[in-house]
């Protein structure tokens, strides 16, 4: 078996798949509330429920692991765990594609997290936990900044002096598993040909983005340096004029602890609508401001979309995936009437019914669900093979 993790601050998401059934997927899951009401959560392949239950004593990412592979060998004895992929948010420009764990790996990636404090920690600590439940099965890292090393140095760039430069401030790019793994499916929803055109990708989620491909490689996307950057998010605030930043620290005598969780925790969706961050909720809301959060939201990724055309020189098709993007046909319609100077024609019953393909136009739209989980186990299985624990 191959388990796939993504650990947040209070949470451990996480995905079984069968090494002898070509990477089938046994169960996904998740344990959320750590160090307060935890509960564990678990459905097989086809949804069923497997387990949902509060946990009395998991107050740590550990407690939450052995819980977990402790239920593992009961539920599924038959087969062995070869090998754990963790999802980390940061790779930094070191690494590039997945890496099998060992210390120096773990010095590196610890050495990143000034690029990415409200992510690389917790998904360091899952390697931590497992490490100390089972130092002897391999753990793999799966980066989200990796997809996006294919870009031009000019799209990396950032226009500081060299000496900052130099020390790594630079556009990075994020949510890359998620882009790679729509990248592997688009022949065969696109066909072999379409898919090596002008795509432009829109994970909508909590976090959202987007990213411009060609040759189903990552030419320009909306993230750079931070997961900050670009779009307006549940509850970060997206592309910011970094003179209100200045702003904040200067006249209103904030500190950078108190900026940071402003923009991080307190802006986009929630903030502009003081109701809530969950776009369902708002789309179901009367409210004006609940409005005015889904307006702003969907123009800044109408005003992206032609960002990136222009990086692409045109526009073939329009990809939405993620929470919003696989679950909002109203959002969707929104986007696509933005885009119809790009040459997408809304077809309006497909996309209430979901798709996959939503037009009725030469330049497509579709909805394609996305499987970062898979990603990781496919990478997980690659580099350490079928060797046991």
């Amino acid at each position: 078996m191959i388990l796939a993790l993504n650990a947040g601050s209070s949470s451990i998401k996480f995905s079984l798949f069968s090494v002898e059934s070509e990477l089938a997927r046994m169960c996904e899951g998740a344990i959320e509330g750590l160090g307060d009401a935890a509960r564990f959560t678990a459905r097989d392949s086809k949804g069923a429920v497997l387990i949902d239950e509060p946990l009395t004593s998991a107050a740590t990412h550990e407690d939450g692991l052995k819980t977990l592979l402790s239920w593992f060998e009961t539920q599924f004895g038959k087969e062995k765990l070869r090998a754990a992929g963790h999802r980390i948010v940061h790779g930094g420009a070191r690494y590039t594609e997945p890496v099998v764990i060992d210390p120096r790996v773990m010095r590196d990636l610890q050495d990143l997290i000034p690029l990415a404090p409200l992510h690389q920690p917790h998904g360091l600590s899952g390697v931590e936990a497992v490490a100390n439940l089972d130092r002897n099965l391999p753990q793999v890292a799966c980066f989200d900044t990796a997809f996006h090393h294919t870009q031009s140095s000019v799209a990396r760039a950032i226009a500081l002096p060299r000496d900052l430069t130099d020390k790594g401030i630079r556009r990075y790019g994020f949510h890359g598993l998620s882009y790679e793994f729509i990248a592997s499916v688009l022949p065969q929803i696109l066909g072999p040909e379409a898919a090596e055109r002008r795509i432009v990708i829109a994970h909508l989620g909590s976090g959202a983005s987007l990213c411009a491909m060609r040759g189903r490689k990552s030419v320009a996307t909306t993230m750079g340096f931070s997961t900050l950057d670009g779009l307006m998010m549940s509850r970060r605030s997206g592309a910011i004029d970094p003179g209100v930043i200045l702003y904040l620290l200067q006249h209103e005598k904030m500190s950078a602890d108190a900026v940071s969780d402003l923009l991080y925790n307190r802006s986009g969706l929630l903030g502009v609508s003081g109701i809530s961050d969950d776009m369902h909720t708002l789309l179901a809301s009367d409210a004006g401001n609940a409005r005015a959060a889904i307006d702003l939201f969907v123009y800044r990724i109408s005003r992206e979309i032609g960002s990136l055309a222009a990086a692409l020189g045109g526009l073939d098709a329009l990809v939405f995936t993620g929470g919003i993007g696989e679950h909002a046909a109203e959002i969707r319609r929104c986007i696509c009437k933005d885009a119809a100077w790009l040459g997408v024609e809304l077809d309006e019953e497909a996309n209430v019914a979901g798709g996959p393909c939503i037009s009725r136009s030469k330049v497509s739209a579709w909805v394609v669900g996305t499987d970062e989980d898979l990603v990781i186990a496919r990478h997980t299985l690659s580099l350490v093979g079928t060797q046991a624990s």
